[in-house]
C-alpha cells in the first residue's frame, strides 16, 4: 500500500497477488527447461514462492525489483536467488554485461497497463529476446486485452483467467515462433 501510495504508475495493485494467481502464472513454466527464470517485479515474492514451489531450484531465480525495500526483503527471503534492485525497462542496464545467457521464462509482474504503449511493447520486445526457443514470456494484468496486442513477433494467448485475485486477473503468455 504505501509503494502505491508513493510511486502508483509503479504498483499496479494494492495488494499482492493472490496465491491462486501465483500458482496460474508458475503453472505456465516448465521447471525441467534448463536455463535461469527471470521474474520482473517481483514485489513481495507471492510468485516467486509458486515459482519454486513448481520446481525451480532457487539459484536458478533472477528477479529485478525496482522499490530497493521490496528487493531487501526478497533477498532476505530468498538468499539463494539473485536479486537486482533496478529498473525492467532497461534489462541491458540492469542485468549488466555478460548476461546474454538466454532464460527458460521470463515472468512480469509489472504494472504495464500503467505504461504508454510504446514502452510495453519496447519491454517486451527486449524481454522476448532473452528468452530461449519456444520459452514463454508471461505478463499477468487487470485489463480484459493482453497489454501488447499484435506488434510482437510473438503470438499471445490467454494462460488463465483467475477470478479468486482482487482485482480478478488474467494470466497472458507470448512465445516467439
Amino acid at each position: 500500500m504505501r509503494g502505491a501510495l508513493a510511486r502508483p504508475r509503479s504498483v499496479g495493485a494494492i495488494a499482492p497477488s493472490s496465491p491462486a494467481l501465483a500458482r496460474a502464472i508458475a503453472a505456465q513454466i516448465d521447471p525441467i527447461l534448463p536455463g535461469k527464470v527471470l521474474e520482473l517485479g517481483p514485489g513481495t515474492g507471492v510468485v516467486t514462492q509458486a515459482i519454486l514451489a513448481m520446481g525451480v531450484e532457487p539459484e536458478r531465480l533472477v528477479m529485478i525489483e525496482y522499490d530497493p525495500h521490496f528487493a531487501q526483503a526478497l533477498a532476505q527471503r530468498f538468499a539463494r536467488a539473485q536479486v537486482i534492485t533496478g529498473d525492467a525497462f532497461d534489462l541491458a542496464k540492469t542485468l549488466g554485461p555478460g548476461s546474454s545467457a538466454p532464460f527458460a521464462a521470463i515472468v512480469s509482474g509489472l504494472p504495464l497497463l500503467n505504461q504508454p504503449p510504446e514502452r510495453r511493447k519496447a519491454l517486451m520486445e527486449n524481454a522476448l529476446d532473452r528468452l530461449l526457443p519456444g520459452a514463454p514470456l508471461i505478463q499477468f494484468s487487470y485489463g480484459l486485452k493482453p497489454p501488447v496486442l499484435g506488434t510482437l513477433k510473438a503470438p499471445v494467448q490467454l494462460g488463465a483467467f483467475v477470478w479468486r485475485n482482487l482485482p480478478p486477473a488474467r494470466v497472458w503468455v507470448y512465445r516467439r515462433v
